[in-house]
């Protein structure tokens, strides 16, 4: 599940074609250079392909120079190995390097059978190392394991190997070196070393891969028991010298944290130095060459030289869903054991089709890839076309994580209605936790398909009881020292305010159910969704609640609160209130 801090897609893609060389080729010396030149490796840089076998429904929004921009249709795996075959070839040296959440938070074609195909498809498009990324964790770290090993055994809700009755896992290895076990060693391998050529003319490129340290409170905690999540830069710093001993004469970090753009910053180039990486790099061992990076869904191209002169390394991202990659070459002095010179440039995978842009490559569909997404999208059809009930509009998903919406108010229903068995008065859902709006067809029809776009995670509804005091500082946690970062949608009947201005701790003005304001004293059943009851997204105060019982899924709660009615009507918003400044 996504940070409280907006994980949202964004469409807004920050950089195209964003193109830098780290350094110069160094100058000739006839004592030690090779005459016939450096050994050139390309690498193809992805993150946060999110299962997306499929292009993306809507069309990425593309900045141009000069502050226009264009929309242009983007994604799906069959173009996107298409693009990745193009972007690899010229030569015999290539590596194609992911920097995480290939899986989870994903389409239904993928998500419904586990995120199998997605593994499949990454094999069919050649990827060879990926970092992990907190999204790889959503169904805990045995189902991760499964997917890097094969195999059907059982590990949630699902049955594996819906589709492919002998699924065998990742081809490509999942890098984890700062994701620790109780037995002291890493959940996978930290670090990772391809050679290419021979004589004097061989190479190699060292591989680190981590993910961020922040993961086991962005995902269900029971799903990473058992796991530390250690410091980055102490991670990669601890692996720069192992990789050089072994001969590494190039050094690529893959890491599930990112940067973002500041305001008024270009949309190129280093325009994105801000963001939660940047404290990162800048403890990072200056031996590094190139890092690639993922988790905020932005695209750059940044030279950190000049964030650091003394960190010349170049980092990248290539958005999000598969619609853009980067396309790195790494020029290596064979003599010197060196890079000689790096250059990266973000290239837009737009699909074919007759709305295609012509400012931009298009690339065709790899037909063995599209006739592995057509089997699961046929076997995907059945469950993403059953209609499930009608709603009066279109409901559309939060955009700032702080925006209070008509569609998390309906699902925050749906889980009192599903939950008032087990005494509920109140229910909470994390706007977060939405990841796509509801747009119903004709006559308002809503498919399966449809709620779990915007619910895709699977977790059970739980209601537990908490004090007056205990659902106010519950509240509260939605306000930290840096601002508002996420609001809860909430149930019919309870409702609360919030003032800005106020000292931390102090926000919440008001709460009430139905009309009577909240009772330090009391009792209150709340229901919410089983991450958030463990204590996801930081909001600690859900696991102090008592007389626990476990609901059903969300999506069944979901379900069934609609069929009640032919056409269920969108709650209206006004029941969170922001009195800042008033």
């Amino acid at each position: 599940m996504p940070s409280r801090r907006a994980l949202a897609f964004l469409p807004l893609i920050a950089a195209l074609a964003a193109c830098t060389t780290t350094r110069a080729p160094a100058p000739a010396d006839s004592a030690t250079t090779d005459t016939a030149g450096p050994v050139t490796v390309k690498i193809v840089g992805l993150n946060d392909f999110h299962g997306n076998l499929e292009p993306l429904r809507r069309p990425i929004r593309v900045p141009l120079e000069g502050g226009e921009s264009r929309e242009v249709r983007a994604g799906g795996a069959a173009y996107l190995a298409s693009a990745v075959a193009r972007h690899r070839a010229g030569g015999d040296h290539s590596l194609v390097i992911a920097a995480g959440d290939l899986v989870g938070a994903s389409p239904l074609v993928s998500s419904l059978f586990l995120d199998e195909p997605a593994v499949g498809a990454m094999n069919r498009m050649g990827l060879d190392f990926n970092a992990v990324g907190n999204h790889e964790f959503d169904r805990g770290w045995r189902e991760l394991k499964r997917l890097q090993d094969g195999g059907c055994e059982r590990h949630g809700l699902r049955e594996p190997c819906a589709v492919e009755r002998d699924f065998a896992g990742a081809d490509f290895a999942f890098l984890a070196a700062n994701v620790v076990t109780e037995g002291g060693e890493t959940l996978f391998p930290g670090t990772a070393i391809r050679r290419f050529g021979s004589g004097e003319r061989a190479v190699a490129v060292g591989v680190i891969g981590l993910t961020l340290k922040d993961t086991p409170s962005l995902v269900t905690p029971s799903g990473v028991a058992g796991l530390t999540f250690g410091d980055e830069a102490e991670a990669i710093n601890a692996r720069v010298p192992q990789l050089s001993a072994a001969g590494a004469d190039a050094i690529v970090v893959a890491i599930h944290q990112g940067l973002e753009p500041e305001p008024g910053t270009p949309h190129t180039g280093c325009g994105a130095i801000a963001g939660p990486l940047r404290a990162i790099l800048e403890r990072v061992d200056p031996r590094v060459d190139l890092v690639i990076s993922g988790h905020t869904h932005r695209s750059y191209v940044c030279d950190f030289a000049t964030v650091d002169p003394a960190r010349g390394f170049t980092v990248t991202s290539a958005g999000y869903g598969g619609t853009l990659l980067t396309e790195i070459t790494l020029a290596i002095d064979p003599a010197r054991d060196t890079v000689a010179s790096l250059a990266a440039r973000n290239i837009v995978v737009q699909n074919e089709g007759e709305a295609a842009d012509p400012a931009f490559a298009v690339f065709p569909a790899d037909g063995e890839m599209a006739a592995y997404v057509a089997r699961y999208s046929q076997a995907a059809r059945a469950a993403s076309t059953r209609p499930v009930g009608r709603i009066s509009g279109p409901a559309r998903d939060p955009g700032p994580a702080t925006e209070e919406t008509a569609l998390g108010n309906l699902i925050a229903d749906a889980q009192l209605f599903a939950t008032r068995s087990a005494g509920a008065q109140i229910a909470l859902m994390n706007n977060s936790g939405i990841r796509a709006p509801i747009v119903p067809g004709p006559g308002g029809t809503v498919t399966f398909g449809d709620i779990f776009a915007a619910q895709p995670f699977g977790n059970t509804l739980v209601t537990r009881s908490y004090s007056g005091s205990q659902l106010l500082a519950l509240l509260e946690q939605q306000l930290d020292s840096d601002g508002f970062v996420q609001t809860f949608s909430v149930s019919e009947g309870f409702a609360f305010a919030y003032d800005m201005g106020r000292p931390e701790g102090s926000r919440i003005v008001s709460a009430s159910l139905d009309g009577q304001p909240i009772d330090p004293r009391a009792s209150y059943r709340v229901t919410m969704n089983s991450f958030l009851a463990a204590g996801g997204d930081g909001f600690t105060v859900f696991e102090r609640g008592t007389d626990g019982v476990t609901g059903p899924v969300d999506l069944d709660a979901m379900e069934a609160y609609l069929a009640q009615a032919e056409t269920t009507a969108l709650p209206p918003t006004g029941r969170v209130t922001d009195l800042t400044g008033r």
